[in-house]
């Protein structure tokens, strides 16, 4: 059961690099301003989340497996002979690792995403105000002040 444990660390941690590597993967295309491609790559990380996730319920299943009451490899290796231990012990540093370097990845996707989103939303916010009546004191045909809606318009009548 411990091979299993530790088939699982090595499988977790190919994942994570896997991740890393779209997670690099979505920023650059994130820098070319390509939605289609980034959204592609999203669906792909989702993805690879979710079987990262599935693989860590395994992992703790087969833990309680070998020591009930125990969720964490780090809890076992107190119990394991000396090599395997310290095999354990860089194996979860690598993990770990790895998984700071995603997350500062992500946090990185996450901060251009939502620059590019405001940088999109005050152009349209710009090009909304060109287009909106600036005169809203206007007489309609009756002789009265239009109703003027704050929106665009387009206008049409005759002369």
């Amino acid at each position: 059961m411990i091979q299993l444990i530790e088939e699982n660390l090595v499988r977790q941690n190919k994942a994570l690099m896997l991740l890393f590597i779209l997670l690099e993967e979505e920023f650059s295309r994130l820098m070319q301003s390509n939605p289609q491609s980034v959204s592609q790559i999203e669906l792909s990380i989702q993805e690879l989340m979710r079987q990262i996730a599935v693989e860590r319920a395994s992992l703790r299943r087969k833990v309680q497996q070998v020591s009930p009451g125990s969720d964490r490899v780090g809890e076992l290796l107190e119990s394991m002979d000396e090599s395997r231990r310290e095999a354990f012990e860089g194996l979860l540093g690598l993990l770990d690792d790895t998984q700071q370097k995603c997350a500062v990845q992500a946090a990185k996707n996450h901060q251009m995403a939502m620059a590019l989103f405001d940088q999109s939303k005050g152009l349209l916010d710009f090009m909304h105000n060109q287009v909106k009546p600036k005169n809203t004191t206007s007489y309609a045909a009756t002789g009265q002040y239009a109703k003027v809606s704050s929106s665009a318009r387009i206008l049409t009548g005759r002369l």
